[in-house]
């Protein structure tokens, strides 16, 4: 698995914007969890950084959040210093 720093690193800005709008246990939506597919490498390589509340949606689904860790570090350890999130294409 990627560095935490790493895959947050290739998020959009507005992605990241997003996630913090959600706060550390707000449940992602398709989009998000596609954009945190992308930044880990491809389809379903971003398993690994949400996880499923164990509730389900009005549909069945799971409800998805951010791993403990990576909410950690994206809502505590960086949130005012964006330059800690490295950029990659």
């Amino acid at each position: 698995m990627a560095n935490i720093a790493e895959v947050l690193g290739r998020l959009t800005p507005e992605e990241l914007d997003e996630l913090r709008s959600l706060g550390p246990q707000g449940h992602l939506p398709r989009h998000l969890l596609d954009a945190l597919d992308r930044a880990a490498g491809g389809p379903g390589n971003g398993r690994g950084y949400y996880v499923p509340t164990g509730n389900v949606s009005a549909t069945g689904g799971p409800l998805l959040v951010l791993r403990s860790d990576v909410s950690g570090w994206l809502f505590n350890a960086h949130r005012d210093d964006p330059e800690q999130l490295p950029r990659h294409p």
